[in-house]
């Protein structure tokens, strides 16, 4: 299918060639932007009778400790990766506002909630897990891409009852050694132990995707959207 590419400053956005009926909002991973998943939109091959729009943001520039405070894109700041991370409650809680305004703009386009996916890489996928859990309306589904559930013991109290039921599929590399495949599948069992249904995949990969989680994606994409 192709598409007409919008770039601004703050995203770029694919364009179906007929009219939308779908959203899917996929934020970056850190020290990326909005263009990092570009190209996975025609590997995807969704047909004519699934028109989707892209919309890919960028993250702002902030200091990340992990990386010696070197100024780049990230959704928040990241202080370690270990098991007592230090987390960054205000910069998670910051970029998922961002997230609710572009629900909110694709609502205003006649995109119902429930036809908008939010998804993401590492850092991204935490913001689509965080802002997905708590958004006030029933949405599409969440996909997780290399990533785990930030903010965890707020979930609880702040996940939205809309939501509760809502689709989400994670996927993660056994060989990755950004955010090891242990941090994740805690994250799943987390998710799980809330009443979660997670659709998790594993992957002989690094911190990165692969044809067969393309595909995998596809189909799931395919059927929440349908």
């Amino acid at each position: 299918m192709p598409y007409a590419t919008l770039e601004t400053d703050s995203a770029v956005t694919l364009e179906p060639k007929s009219a939308a009926t779908a959203t899917v909002i996929l934020m970056h991973g850190l020290g990326a932007d909005g263009y990092d998943f570009v190209p996975i939109v025609e590997e995807l091959r969704l047909t004519d009778a699934l028109p989707v729009r892209f919309i890919f943001p960028h993250a702002r520039t902030r200091p990340v400790t992990i990386n010696n405070g070197y100024v780049m894109r990230a959704w928040y700041d990241i202080k370690s990766l270990d098991g007592a991370r230090v987390e960054d409650d205000a910069g998670i809680r910051e970029s998922a506002g961002l997230v609710e305004q572009l629900i909110a703009g694709e609502i205003a386009k006649g995109i119902a909630a429930k036809r908008i996916v939010l998804a993401g890489f590492s850092q991204g996928g935490a913001i689509a897990l965080h802002a997905g859990l708590r958004h006030s309306a029933a949405l599409a589904g969440i996909l997780a891409l290399s990533t785990y559930l930030p903010l965890l013991k707020s979930v609880a109290a702040e996940a939205s009852p809309a939501n509760r039921k809502i689709p989400i599929l994670m996927c993660h590399g056994l060989q990755d050694q950004v955010i090891v495949p242990a941090m994740a599948r805690a994250s799943r069992d987390a998710l799980a132990a809330l009443g979660y249904a997670v659709d998790w995949r594993e992957y002989p990969m690094p911190h990165s995707v692969c044809a067969q989680e393309i595909a995998d994606i596809a189909a799931w994409l395919r059927s929440v959207l349908a």
